[in-house]
């Protein structure tokens, strides 16, 4: 039999005939169509409602009126703000640098003469100062207004890094350099100039103010904020509001946002230190046990960094993002006006950068490990240090039983050192006073969008929790990712011009508080976030 050639193979004319429509198989494809057009009916309706939220959320941040500052001697403010610099503060136990404080306080009083007429000023401790500005109406609910007069010490080892000496108080560039430049003493000299520039105008405000500048924030503030708070607690004080030290005026930190943010700290997260404890039989290296207590603790901590508290995008962390999502850009906005669709999404995104991290659980990080003295000796005790923020919502107890889960089955011993705090409590936005510190602001920078934020370090605030309606944590310090590495760092400095614009901050806040009592629009300050 010969081979068919290839190009002669014919394929049966049946084959070519128009298919036969199978009964079952067309109902099944027009299920498949009306099942396409339902997910297409959905598609556009979810659609539909992101783009309402998203066009309700652009409606929601009313505009507002320019109005410009008080006038500033810009030059005489940095120079005394300068002096303040050179001045150096540095808390310690023996109470070295004594002589420093003192020059501060000097120093406040020769150049702020017209508000040391007004104010009434005690001492505690050491050296924190407590001003008080009798108001006009003792009925008014008196506010605090806080700064502290302590700087952090250079790193040994870095002070050639910086550009001008750290304790030069260098005005340089349009700048004022120094460690305190930023941290707190530039707040601090703020307040004091505010308060000349009103007491010698002959302002006196409807409360009664309280400016409570401690001397050791930075080591914890038991000798000055606590010694304070306790003294006005004894007076049977009951304030307003707070404000302190805390969060910036960011620039590019905030995803999507092009204009600034001015973050104002709502709360600031919780403080705990575990103590971490593996024993063991010591002895040579030669003839190791099956587990070292290195070892052991080593899997302790890596199962607690392997482990961390859960995450979640709600309470302040998601006020802020529905704050700034009117004036967020592009994609940015959908996501930001749409959390009730999008939150897993943003979530999950926070997770992966440290900081924002930090805004949405509670973290913990070894810090501390200890264990052995000579390599060839197997070390009978190791212990490590666990440090964490909790997040408003977590406590002390609820990290302690997380962790006891987390390390179940390991020989380690698990004790809670004594300092910490709890996460704060949340002040609330929905308020005249939130309201006021909002609306000073976009007068004096009408392009900033406000918005509530949480603090992730501490501040001498928290000793006042029990003596105020709401605390806020704020300063009202441009900064971008760049200078963030200035704060307890090298080349610590703030801009002269900034330094006006604090200036013109709390002057105008002042103001606006002696107000508080009258009616006032809440929606008018941020749209109400």
């Amino acid at each position: 039999m010969r081979d068919r050639p290839f190009n002669t193979f014919r394929i049966p004319s049946t084959m070519l005939a128009a298919p036969v429509s199978h009964p079952r198989w067309a109902a099944s494809g027009r299920v498949w169509l009306r099942l396409l057009a339902l997910l297409a009916v959905l598609a556009l309706g979810l659609l539909a409602a992101m783009a309402w939220h998203t066009w309700q959320a652009r409606g929601s941040l009313q505009p507002i009126q320019a109005k410009p500052g008080v006038t500033v001697d810009a030059q005489a403010a940095a120079r005394r703000l300068s002096a303040a610099v050179q001045l150096r503060t540095v808390w310690s136990p023996t109470d070295e640098n004594a002589s420093a404080f003192e020059a501060l306080h000097r120093q406040l009083q020769q150049d702020y003469v017209a508000a040391h007429k007004v104010m009434q000023r005690q001492a505690f401790g050491k050296h924190a100062l407590l001003y008080t500005w009798p108001g006009r109406n003792p009925k008014v609910q008196p506010i605090a207004l806080m700064a502290h007069q302590d700087v952090v010490p250079i790193a040994p080892g870095t002070e050639g890094q910086w550009q001008v000496p750290p304790f030069s108080g260098a005005i340089q560039g349009g700048f004022v350099w120094g460690r305190g430049a930023w941290d707190n003493k530039g707040s601090l000299m703020a307040l004091m100039e505010a308060a000349e520039l009103l007491a010698a105008s002959g302002f006196q405000p409807e409360q009664t103010i309280f400016f409570a500048f401690g001397a050791d924030e930075e080591v914890g503030g038991e000798d000055g904020a606590q010694r304070m708070a306790a003294a006005l607690r004894q007076q049977g004080v009951k304030l307003r509001f707070v404000l302190d030290e805390g969060m910036l005026i960011t620039h590019g930190l905030v995803p999507g946002m092009q204009q600034p943010v001015a973050l104002i700290g709502m709360a600031e997260k919780g403080y705990m230190t575990l103590k971490l404890t593996a024993r063991g039989q010591p002895g040579h290296t030669s003839m190791p046990l099956p587990r070292s207590v290195v070892g052991v603790l080593g899997e302790a901590v890596a199962r607690i960094e392997a482990n961390p508290m859960p995450a979640r995008l709600q309470g302040l962390t998601r006020q802020t993002f529905e704050a700034v999502a009117p004036q967020a850009s592009g994609v940015t906005q959908w996501v930001l006006s749409n959390l009730w669709l999008t939150a897993p999404l943003l979530e999950s995104q926070l997770q992966k950068v440290p900081s924002a991290n930090a805004m949405v659980r509670t973290t913990g990080v070894a810090t501390v490990f200890n264990a052995g003295e000579r390599e060839n000796v197997l070390p009978g005790l190791a212990t490590a240090l666990v440090n964490f923020r909790l997040l408003p919502g977590d406590s002390r107890a609820t990290v302690l039983d997380h962790v006891r889960n987390t390390l179940k089955g390991l020989p380690v011993e698990i004790e809670q050192m004594p300092q910490g705090t709890e996460a704060s409590a949340v002040s609330r936005t929905d308020t005249p006073a939130y309201a006021a510190l909002a609306r000073t602001l976009r007068e004096l920078q009408p392009d900033l969008v406000v918005a509530p934020g949480l603090l992730l370090g501490g501040t001498d605030s928290r000793h006042y929790a029990d003596l105020a309606d709401a605390i806020y944590r704020f300063s009202p310090i441009h900064a971008n990712g760049a200078d963030l590495a200035r704060f307890h760092g090298t080349n610590e400095r703030i801009s002269i011009a900034n330094h006006v614009e604090m200036i013109q901050f709390y002057e105008r806040l002042i103001r606006k508080a002696s107000a508080l009592e009258q009616p006032a629009t809440v929606s008018a300050a941020n749209g109400g976030h």
